[in-house]
């Protein structure tokens, strides 16, 4: 019989640190010899590799945030050097920016906690309603949900109508997606005539990419008997935390060093403190050192009763820049640039608001020229803001000439959460 990882926690806080102080000074010497980049940076800020020997050594070295990344891999495609020269990569995934990022390892345990934690195991038929397409997510989340011994459903991004009937047909157990399309899919489900509690066997979700409401975690769990879950992760560094049964915060995984910063100095914290997310995965592929998320957190350092040892982030508080996350996907100051600069530097802004459980995206144009705004004009500026963004855009509003000034925020998010 098989045997799938049980996703227990098997160090204690310090056995942890030990293994991550190793793991840690290993990435570093391997980095600094098979990367470019790396190397770069520690020459940089005069740092001897041998300098970096425990995670509170991390502080000396500078912050990577995403729109620094995006400028490093746009001068130096695809990885902007900080791969290792050496590694034999299986698959490269692309985020919007563009951002390439190649795949850590098969051994690695992505997701996998996470699900454990949520009690999805070899008994369950999960259906994975995240894009296999281009991104990490649908491969990764599926890896996970196979080292946990779950059989996947790898619906994808198909229509709620499709999700329903695979739902359906296929008994479907737990849920991985957005909690928004999940929404959609029940909704969905009582116009084709169904009652999703009575009639469906789902009873678990894992969240990501977007805030689990609670207001919605209680429409879920109240209405619909399903027991939620939120995961945290970003595509450049994989997953980062989960939510365990007791649901008081989220467990960092043991593959990655989270340090909680001020983002005016990348400096840490104390615990319990607001900063910024910085990660820095642990792996022989790819030497992205304190990666700045962008998102505002806690971190808890008393033990969870659930007796994992790990500490945990008090959810997200908010986000540190300017990029803003619509439908799971990021959308950038420095996209929307490029975009302006394709149209003979149109003024443009993106405003994201909130409609039921969904978001919603509004592309706010100025109409210089009497071809904008045309069927033809509009079709080919959808296509090239899918193209760079990814994310589909919803409505087109068009507006007089000098009506986005440069004061205004190029993109501006009307949420409230």
């Amino acid at each position: 019989m098989k045997k799938y990882f049980d996703g227990r926690e098997k160090s204690s806080l310090k056995e942890r640190k030990e293994t991550q102080d190793k793991a840690l000074i290993a990435m570093v010497k391997l980095g600094y010899r098979k990367s470019a980049r790396m190397k770069k940076i520690l020459d940089t800020c005069t740092i001897n590799p041998s300098r970096i020997r425990t995670r509170e050594d991390l502080e000396v070295l500078p912050v990577t945030t995403r729109e620094m990344l995006v400028e490093m891999e746009m001068r130096n495609i695809p990885y902007a050097g900080l791969e290792n020269s050496s590694a034999a990569i299986d698959r490269i995934f692309t985020s919007p920016g563009p951002v390439y990022e190649p795949h850590l390892s098969e051994t690695d345990y992505l997701w996998a906690r996470a699900f454990c934690a949520a009690g999805i195991g070899p008994h369950d038929i999960a259906l994975n309603a995240f894009s296999y397409h281009l991104v990490a997510a649908g491969l990764t989340f599926h890896n996970g949900l196979r080292r946990v011994g779950a059989t996947v459903v790898p619906s994808g991004t198909s229509s709620s109508q499709i999700q329903v009937q695979l739902i359906k047909d296929l008994k479907v157990t737990a849920y991985v997606g957005t909690p928004s399309f999940l929404m959609s899919i029940i909704e969905k489900s009582k116009e084709m005539g169904f009652n999703f509690r009575k009639d469906f066997c789902v009873k678990k979700a894992c969240f990501a990419a977007e805030p689990l409401l609670p207001s919605l975690r209680t429409v879920f769990e109240k209405e619909y008997d399903i027991d939620t879950y939120q995961m945290y992760g970003a595509t450049e560094v994989g997953d980062v935390a989960y939510e365990c049964p007791q649901k008081s915060g989220w467990h960092i995984c043991e593959e990655t060093i989270v340090e909680i910063v001020d983002p005016a100095t990348g400096k840490n914290v104390l615990p319990g403190e607001l900063g910024e997310v910085v990660v820095t995965r642990l792996n022989s592929i790819f030497f992205l050192l304190r990666f700045g998320t962008g998102d505002l957190s806690r971190l808890i350092t008393e033990k969870c009763s659930c007796g994992r040892t790990s500490y945990r982030l008090a959810g997200i508080a908010g986000r540190v820049g300017d990029a803003v996350k619509v439908r799971g996907l990021f959308i950038a100051p420095s996209q929307m640039k490029m975009i302006s600069a394709k149209l003979n530097n149109l003024p443009l802004q993106a405003v994201v608001s909130r409609k039921g459980h969904e978001d919603v995206l509004t592309l706010r144009l100025e109409k210089r020229t009497r071809e904008i705004g045309t069927d033809g004009w509009e079709e080919k500026f959808r296509k090239l803001f899918r193209e760079i963004c990814t994310v589909k855009i919803d409505a087109v509003e068009y507006v007089e000439s000098g009506s986005i000034t440069p004061d205004q925020k190029i993109i501006l998010d009307c949420r409230q959460w």
